[in-house]
């Protein structure tokens, strides 16, 4: 037996998982945030404690037996948070999360002291990476720099409480633009740019590797039978591709959920930092992944509907679920700015092209290719850092309809897998990685891909009249940088 720990924005999730792959039983618990500023959002991490603690409790009291036989134990978590630490290992102040936009001003600090940065970090310096977090603390609150001895990433810390060790792998260990991801090591140069030493971080160590043991009261607290091994883990997005079975080179996925992802797993280290394309290690040994991301993907659907007061099923069901041609309207999903290709917490989205007799459909449509617009740009940047993809599987909440499957598939020009299986998520692949620490098996004998139940063609006709749409996209965010600007 094994538990998945899924350390999430809003929940800490934990999912019992069996020796054949079963997920027996989850439960989350709610997290909420904190922000005492426009741009900040902070959160506790005693609340996180408290949460997993309720978490794990809830499945001892359902499945005892299973929980008792539990033998490994992995995490997942949210990445770039910036937890720290006093030479005694207490918390000096609210963990500043990914989403906090405060350190932008920090992130032409950083690589001005750091110029080979995104050569080495293979990535943009952006505020929601960690190593700007400490460039800000250090100048509006230098008494807590002054007394920082460790950081740890949230998942990280986690361990610290459930083992007593400062140990990180490298999939989240990437997002903190502390480490030189090429040779999966610290930079020691990426920390000094930020006033840090390597005394002040944990240990690295791979996903699949042992990274210390559960403490003797929390073995007795859960009733296990023997102290379980703690797996070193992965970064949400990489736990996500373990539980995919997303592991070997050329494997990729599209994620339709609250943000949109397109995935590529990748034999070495490839960065694309002029496209805003991430490069990060992955949590399995010997393998990277780049990755780009639009801000607002399914949270773009969700708007329009709360604006519109209808549910998002209903505004879908007024679509056919074959489109036959694009709506004759430009959206631009900027609605939290954008990361990929644009790396602009500023920009703000639109509509262009609307006239008296544009109706509500013709809206929604336009946001559904407005989100594919914006992953065509992730696409092709990855194309530019290495990584051209023919196909790729689809995930998360907005991969349920046809209709923008249909149209993501003409505006990518590439085949689109439906999964059976496909929402496991983070948890899932952290208890897939427990069960490879605790075993040493084959990575790829044990992270499977989920079953493929359809494909979803581009559309030769709609892919050309997309293609022709796409120049008219992409001419639109120079206008909008400069009104973005305005107050």
């Amino acid at each position: 037996m094994y538990i998945g720990i899924d350390a999430g924005t809003s929940g800490i999730k934990a999912a019992l998982v069996d020796e054949d792959q079963r997920v027996l039983a989850t439960r989350t618990e709610p997290l909420t945030s904190q922000s005492p500023h426009v741009g900040w959002s902070e959160q506790a991490p005693e609340a996180w404690w408290c949460a997993l603690l309720a978490a794990i409790d809830a499945l001892r009291d359902s499945h005892p037996r299973a929980v008792a036989a539990v033998r490994g134990i992995g995490l997942s978590g949210q990445q770039h948070g910036a937890v720290l630490l006093d030479g005694g290992g207490r918390v000096l102040r609210p963990c500043i999360l990914w989403n906090d936009v405060r350190a932008s001003a920090e992130c032409a600090v950083f690589e001005q002291r750091f110029p080979d940065s995104r050569a080495v970090t293979g990535n943009i310096a952006m505020p929601g990476f960690t190593a700007p977090k400490l460039l800000w603390v250090a100048r509006h609150e230098p008494e807590v720099f002054r007394a920082t001895r460790h950081v740890l990433l949230p998942k990280a810390w986690l361990r610290y409480r459930l083992t007593g060790e400062m140990i990180e792998e490298m999939s989240d260990a990437s997002g903190t633009l502390w480490l030189d991801v090429g040779r999966r090591q610290w930079s020691e140069a990426a920390l000094a740019a930020t006033g840090l030493s390597l005394e002040m971080m944990p240990a690295l160590c791979e996903g699949t590797d042992r990274a210390g043991v559960l403490r003797r009261e929390l073995v007795e607290r859960w009733g296990m039978d023997v102290p379980p091994v703690l797996a070193g883990g992965a970064g949400d997005n990489a736990a996500g591709a373990v539980g995919l079975g997303a592991v070997r080179p050329g494997d990729a996925f599209v994620s339709l959920g609250t943000s949109g992802v397109v995935w590529a797993t990748t034999d070495r280290f490839r960065p694309g930092p002029r496209a805003a394309i991430h490069a990060f290690c992955h949590a399995v040994p010997g393998m990277w992944h780049q990755m780009g991301v639009t801000l607002s993907a399914a949270s773009s659907l969700a708007w329009w509907a709360s604006v519109v007061g209808r549910s998002e099923a209903e505004l879908l069901g007024e679509l056919p679920e074959v489109v036959a041609r694009p709506s004759g309207l430009l959206f631009l999903p900027y609605l939290s700015g954008e990361r990929t290709p644009h790396n602009d917490a500023g920009i703000r989205g639109a509509f262009i092209g609307l006239e008296r007799s544009t109706s509500r459909a013709q809206m929604t449509q336009a946001v559904l290719e407005g989100v594919a617009f914006s992953l065509r740009d992730a696409l092709d940047g990855l194309a530019g850092a290495g990584s051209v993809l023919e196909q790729a599987d689809v995930i998360g909440g907005g991969s349920r309809s046809a209709t923008w499957l249909g149209i993501l598939a003409s505006v990518m020009g590439i085949r689109l897998h439906r999964l059976a299986h496909g929402e496991q998520g983070g948890a899932f692949g952290a208890a897939r990685l427990a069960r490879l620490a605790v075993t040493g098996e084959d990575v790829a004998a044990v992270c499977l891909p989920p079953e493929r139940v359809e494909t979803i063609a581009p559309d030769d006709a709609l892919q050309a009249a997309y293609g022709a749409v796409l120049p008219r996209y992409r001419a639109l965010y120079p206008a909008l940088a400069d009104f973005a600007a305005v107050p």
